[in-house]
């Protein structure tokens, strides 16, 4: 698999899933605070390589821990403040991070796999073509996400025994956002 056959450059749009792209994910648990953000090996300069290729880098997550009360908002921008500042010292950038805190059942038009935070991002910067957007996740809700949004799937598959059904929702898979990276530069 690969995107060789897609023209990416700065009139794309890349699309991160936060929570096992960016960040360590916590099985049946939420990153609530900064000590429990651990960034994942090679991220930092992964993005920094791909504000290189990219016209735009967004994150969208769901965040339902706050609908949970586990978490406030403001904790949210605390753990996201530290993200970006760590992101910016090493030369990348995120344009917009976008957050669903609605609860699953909730069925709420930002929360995915629906496509919300991308019609939000695309009024924010409506050069946006979903077209000529990609959306790295790890989920099937990201997954599902990028296909109801018309935009190319990357899955991050850390586990080789990720789900036969989940690998046929993406153009590629990849073990890391690193490796996405360093797929772009061949």
């Amino acid at each position: 698999m690969s995107l060789g056959h897609y023209h990416i450059n700065k009139n794309w749009s890349l699309f991160l899933d936060r929570d096992g792209v960016i960040n360590h994910r916590i099985v049946d648990n939420y990153v609530k605070t900064l000590t429990e953000f651990k960034f994942i090996q090679g991220v930092l300069s992964a993005i920094a390589g791909l504000n290189k290729v990219f016209g735009r880098v967004f994150i969208v997550t769901n965040q339902q821990g706050i609908g949970k009360g586990l978490m406030t908002e403001t904790d949210l921008k605390v753990v996201h403040g530290f993200m970006i500042k760590e992101i910016t010292k090493v030369g990348g950038a995120i344009d917009q991070i976008y957050f669903c805190p609605e609860l699953a059942e909730s069925n709420h038009p930002d929360r995915k796999p629906q496509i919300g935070m991308a019609i939000r991002a695309k009024q924010d910067f409506p050069e946006i073509d979903f077209a000529k957007s990609i959306m790295v996740g790890d989920s099937t809700s990201d997954m599902e996400f990028g296909i109801n949004a018309g935009m190319i799937n990357v899955l991050v598959a850390a586990e080789k025994s990720v789900e036969q059904k989940i690998t046929k929702m993406a153009e590629v898979c990849v073990e890391s956002l690193a490796d996405f990276s360093q797929l772009l530069k061949n």
